[in-house]
């Protein structure tokens, strides 16, 4: 999941995500708010249409009767939604002069009777108030339940203008209907706070729906797209790796099913893959090329020398010379047939060998040139198996270079040793002489910087400290206790997680030359 949070993939997902999101947030937002309003006016124009339905009744007659059976046929007045405020009758409005009270019989105006107090009902019909009060001819009766203070009822009754009001629970909606052309009913309807969001909640529901999917669908998206690119990156990566794990045949593929669909930079990139694989394969069969025409023309001059060492008669010198020569015969002849070998056809290596044997047969093999220069020698330590990671050619090799530098760059009868220090994870090999030493061991260990006179190359060491690297140890240069002069460390990693290996053996009491 961690890998999956830093891919290339889970950023377009990302990026699809908040793309998305932020699209439809700022479409649906607006949308849901103009559902709400929709919803609002919906409301209410169902309410005026209620109080609409009455004018054709209220136009007719204001008999309380015939308006409060008028009021139950509507939707909202069979809900107890709507009130019917009826103007005062005729009679009262004609003596609307007079400062008096009404009172018994003749107090009554179209059908409705007097009560006690200046209230009754119309015709015996519940919820109709009597018109005629105590305050004047200025009030009529009032048909249903009503919801509105009596002001804002006058306000419309005078204005004429329909109006919506605040009540509790709610809206209601005053709407004035003229009877006559002096007199004004006002129809009150109200309007619940449910019927205002009705169908708001479901729209909102809906909206999130499909916001989540438009999100759903681009994420799909983004990652089939995503997984299009990582894999043709990733093959990449695959053949770079396996191309330099030494598969010289490994290629990406630029046509078919796997490449279909990846980006055009990726399908370049996988074109300049190949070419460069290609140029790879004809840079190696070059140098091979080369090596097995260098090689081979090393054989005129190795000829004459194995015809000259063989007229030295007999002796230790001549006995040496003869194996040097037979030697170099032998790699040269292995080098022309590794590079005249195709890559496939190279055998199994076997790494490792043991170190100690492998030392003990390259100093026998110097000390022979070491007696005819009198030079004095010790060998410590190689007495017991050392198995090291590294091939026995590889070794023998970097010992060679080793003990090479002691003799070239030392006069002749300088006293040399080598010990063999094996811990628990390394085997350190130490090379010293009594020579001058170093004067600059970082120049000595740049490749081909040193300067060991005619038939130096300034490779050797370099070629040692590979050796070291590649098992994980390291070469260094410093000053010998013993012999006073220079001593090289070498030291071969043979487990990787082991601690900083300690000196043991004869040496320990020399003091520590190198920094570890």
């Amino acid at each position: 999941m961690r890998r999956l949070r830093h891919s290339l993939r889970w950023a377009l997902i990302k990026a699809a995500v908040a793309g998305t999101t932020m699209v439809a947030l700022a479409f649906l937002i607006p949308l849901g708010l103009m559902v709400q309003q929709t919803a609002r006016d919906r409301a209410f124009t169902a309410a005026e249409r209620q109080a609409a339905a009455l004018g054709p009744a209220l136009a007719i007659t204001i008999d309380g009767d015939a308006i409060a059976r008028a009021v139950a046929s509507t939707d909202a007045g069979a809900q107890g939604r709507m009130a019917v405020h009826l103007p005062p009758a005729e009679a009262a409005v004609g003596a609307g002069s007079g400062a008096g009270t009404a009172s018994g019989p003749a107090g009554a105006a179209g059908g409705v009777a007097a009560a006690p107090g200046g209230t009754g009902t119309a015709a015996g019909v519940p919820g109709v108030a009597a018109a005629a009060t105590a305050s004047g001819p200025s009030a009529g009766a009032t048909i249903g339940e009503v919801r509105a203070l009596d002001a804002d009822v006058a306000t419309a009754g005078g204005q004429g203008r329909s109006f919506t009001v605040q009540v509790p629970g709610g809206y209601a909606l005053l709407q004035p209907v003229a009877v006559d052309t002096v007199r004004t009913a006002v129809v009150e309807v109200f309007v619940a706070d449910d019927d205002l969001t009705r169908g708001v909640a479901t729209a909102w529901q809906v909206l999130s729906g499909v916001a989540l999917g438009l999100v759903a669908i681009s994420v799909l998206v983004a990652d089939r797209m995503g997984a299009r690119i990582v894999g043709s990156a990733r093959r990449l990566a695959a053949a770079a790796r396996s191309l330099g794990a030494g598969n010289l045949a490994v290629r990406v593929p630029v046509d078919g099913k796997q490449a279909a669909g990846s980006p055009v930079e990726l399908h370049e990139a996988a074109h300049a893959f190949n070419a460069m694989a290609d140029r790879v394969v004809q840079l190696l069969a070059a140098e091979r090329e080369l090596a097995a025409d260098l090689s081979h023309r090393l054989r005129t001059p190795l000829t004459v020398l194995r015809l000259n060492a063989a007229s030295l008669g007999e002796g230790d010198a001549a006995d040496a010379t003869r194996h040097a020569v037979s030697q170099l015969e032998r790699e040269v002849d292995q080098i022309i047939r590794s590079a005249r070998r195709a890559p496939e056809d190279a055998p199994a290596v076997t790494v490792g060998c043991d170190a100690a044997e492998v030392i003990r047969e390259r100093v026998g093999f110097w000390s022979a040139l070491a007696e005819d220069e009198g030079r004095p020698w010790q060998l410590a330590g190689a007495d017991r198996e050392t198995p090291v990671p590294v091939q026995r050619g590889d070794l023998a090799a970097a010992v060679d270079a080793l003990l090479g530098n002691v003799f070239r760059h030392t006069a002749v009868g300088t006293a040399f040793s080598v010990d063999v220090l094996p811990t628990e994870s390394s085997v350190i090999v130490l090379v010293g002489d009594a020579g001058p030493g170093f004067t600059d061991p970082q120049a000595a260990l740049k490749r081909g910087e040193g300067h060991g006179g005619e038939g130096s190359t300034g490779l050797g060491l370099d070629i040692v400290r590979k050796l070291a690297e590649a098992t994980g140890g390291d070469l260094a240069l410093g000053a010998s206790a013993v012999l006073g002069g220079a001593e090289i460390r070498l030291r071969l990693r043979t487990r990787q997680d082991g601690t900083a290996p300690e000196r043991t053996g004869r040496r320990r009491g020399r003091g520590s030359l190198f920094p570890r």
